[in-house]
Order: C-alpha cells, then sequence, then structure tokens
C-alpha cells in the first residue's frame, strides 16, 4: 500500500480564494509561472466593463435601422457604432452579427435635439420605458436623461483604440486583440494599455488555460466568470518591444486565415511554444500540458 501511495499521490495548493489539487508536475509549471510573473493589476493596462443600457431593445439595433436614421440625421454616424456581444467573440475572431449602438453616452453631454432622427428613433421605443427614474416599468434611477445610456462610459474613447475583448462569462475563454473600434455590451469587458497583442495571445495560450482556469468561479454547465477582480490578481511575464511585435505578426495572421475560414491551429501551436520559451519550460512540462484548443 506504502509503495502505491508513493506512485500515485498527489499535491494541493491552497489560497484564501481557491482550494485546487494539482498533481506534481502541474504544481511545478503553476509555481514556475507565477514566479516570473507580474500581476496585471500592476501593468500599465485598463479594465473596463461593456456598455450598460438598461434597455438593449432601443439602444442595440440593426444595421437596416442604423442606415434608416443615418439616412434622415448624417451626423448620427458619429455615435452609432457596432458593437459585440459576449457571444460573438470566438477566440481571436470577433464573429460580428451586424448590430449597433446608440452611443448617447452621459459623459459625450449630447443634445439630442441636434440628432432628430435618433430622438424620433428612441420615443417609438417608449419614453416611460426610457426614463431613468426607477419608477415602475422604467430603467433604474440615475441622474442621466431619458435618451442616454444608464451608465456614464467616461471612458468610452478606449474603445477606438487598440484593445483586447472578451466575454464576461463563457465556457471556452476566447480573448480577441481589436483595432477595428468594435464597441462591446455588458456582457464583456475591454482592456486597454501596454502589450496588448502580447496578452491576447497569452489568454488564448494553452499555458494560460493548464494554469489559470481554476482562478475564475464555474457557473452552471462548466462557464468560467472572467470579472476584474480575478484578472488583477494573473500574474503575466513582462517582455521587451521587439519580443511583442512577434506576437502581433501572428495575431495578424491567425485573423486573415479565420476570415476566410481556414485552420489556425498551426499558428496557435507556434504561439504556445514561443510562450513556453518565455518561461522556460522544460519538454516534460510541455507535455504535460499539451495543446488546449479547447476547455
Amino acid at each position: 500500500m506504502s509503495d502505491y501511495f508513493r506512485q500515485h499521490y498527489i499535491t494541493s495548493s491552497y489560497t484564501k480564494d481557491s482550494w485546487v489539487v494539482r498533481d506534481a508536475v502541474a504544481q511545478r509549471i503553476k509555481q514556475k509561472v507565477e514566479a516570473v510573473g507580474v500581476p496585471l493589476k500592476n501593468w500599465d493596462v485598463q479594465i473596463n466593463y461593456g456598455i450598460k443600457t438598461g434597455y438593449n431593445e432601443a439602444f442595440i439595433i440593426p444595421k437596416e435601422k442604423r442606415d434608416e436614421i443615418v439616412g434622415k440625421c448624417p451626423e448620427a454616424d458619429g455615435i452609432i457604432r457596432p458593437i459585440l456581444r459576449g457571444r460573438d467573440i470566438e477566440k481571436y475572431l470577433a464573429n460580428w452579427a451586424g448590430l449597433y449602438i446608440i452611443g448617447t453616452f452621459p459623459s459625450l453631454n449630447i443634445n439630442i435635439d441636434e440628432y432628430p432622427a435618433i430622438k424620433e428613433y428612441l420615443l417609438s421605443c417608449g419614453f416611460d420605458r426610457l426614463k431613468q427614474t426607477g419608477d415602475a416599468g422604467a430603467r433604474k434611477k440615475t441622474n442621466n436623461k431619458w435618451f442616454e445610456t444608464q451608465d456614464s462610459i467616461s471612458y468610452w474613447e478606449d474603445f477606438f483604440r487598440p484593445k483586447i475583448m472578451y466575454p464576461n462569462m463563457t465556457k471556452y475563454m476566447p480573448f480577441i486583440y481589436d483595432n477595428d473600434g468594435y464597441f462591446i455590451n455588458d456582457k464583456g469587458f475591454i482592456i486597454t494599455g501596454e502589450n496588448l497583442a502580447f496578452l491576447t495571445a497569452f489568454f488564448n495560450s494553452s499555458l494560460f488555460k493548464f494554469c489559470f482556469r481554476e482562478n475564475f468561479p464555474e457557473l452552471l454547465g462548466g462557464t468560467r466568470e472572467l470579472r476584474k477582480i480575478f484578472f488583477d490578481k494573473i500574474p503575466v511575464v513582462k517582455i521587451a518591444n521587439s519580443e511583442a511585435q512577434a506576437f502581433e505578426s501572428k495575431i495578424t495572421e491567425i485573423q486573415k486565415l479565420k476570415n476566410e475560414n481556414k485552420s489556425t491551429t498551426h499558428i496557435e501551436i507556434e504561439i504556445d511554444n514561443l510562450i513556453f520559451d518565455l518561461y522556460k519550460l522544460s519538454a516534460t512540462e510541455i507535455e504535460s500540458i499539451g495543446f488546449q484548443e479547447i476547455i
């Protein structure tokens, strides 16, 4: 019996946030990754929630309605932007459903009378439903105007910058690197700041899923909750700008192939190997991780 336990024992790791049982190799890998990583909260990055409108049925519109509004009021084109939902994000790919958001964010201090077609459309959705008074049938009580989104969105300019986008609840933990100015609803997050292409590659990597999937609470059906409070604690190794360029190039290639419905597995494995090299993992450790295409 003692021989059996010597051959098949496992070790456990414990923190105040979670209790995880891992075999010796897996525990050694995670300890190695954590030892050289810097928690995201200490990176020059910002994590922000997607846009909460309080009434998506009015503020998120199809292309036909967007074209109709802009046709009547060309100025509206500047505040009606393409938007993704959490379900539209796949690994490295924005699977846009042709939806737009009416971006009347309180932080913009918009005069709705300058956009008569937007005003007309929103009123058709029901003034009492749009009010932000907390009354029965209305949106929750805020200091915002009836035509504005529920949250201020003071960081609205970040949506036009290069960014990482990901869903807030997901089984597969996909991340995209976006440079096309997509917005996202409240079912997702954005990350802006330094070395975003590398971070996208790391979050999509087999190493990240192997080491940190259990850091995110599991909900029903194997879904994980990727809230900021959990992401802040993830340690990631810092790299030089010259090293980051290689990851951006590979992500660009992956996006091109995915848009052509071609396989990208070979490039994703190349990215995995680059990341394994950064962490100086041994052949045994790499074999233990494998290629984790879907969790």
